[in-house]
């Protein structure tokens, strides 16, 4: 990601596309730590925040950026919780479609 930030720059939608699957890994990822959820957390904040400025809040990029955000802060969640109490934590992330999508 380092040279997809230099070379394409901060706000270009390859950069942000790859800013979003790295989070997006790093949260849906087996043995998944509370720090990588963390990291993953940040990660797609600072990204969605950039791409709503660069591509407008209605762009499909953006929309899914904010889609994995929620999808990540939600395991966050359930992880802090988790951790909290002192047990392991296995999360599946759903995806529900709208009616006629």
């Amino acid at each position: 990601m380092p040279v997809a930030r230099r070379v394409l720059g901060e706000g270009h939608q390859i950069t942000l596309m790859l800013r979003k699957i790295y989070g997006d890994s790093l949260c849906r990822a087996d043995g998944a730590t509370l720090d990588d959820v963390r990291e993953a957390v940040e990660t797609l904040e600072d990204t969605e925040r950039t791409a709503r400025r660069v591509l407008g809040a209605a762009h499909p990029t953006t929309v899914g950026i904010e889609r994995s955000l929620r999808e990540s802060r939600q395991v966050l969640s359930a992880h802090e919780k988790a951790h909290t109490r002192g047990v392991p934590v296995k999360v599946n992330i759903v995806r529900i479609k709208p009616p006629g999508k």
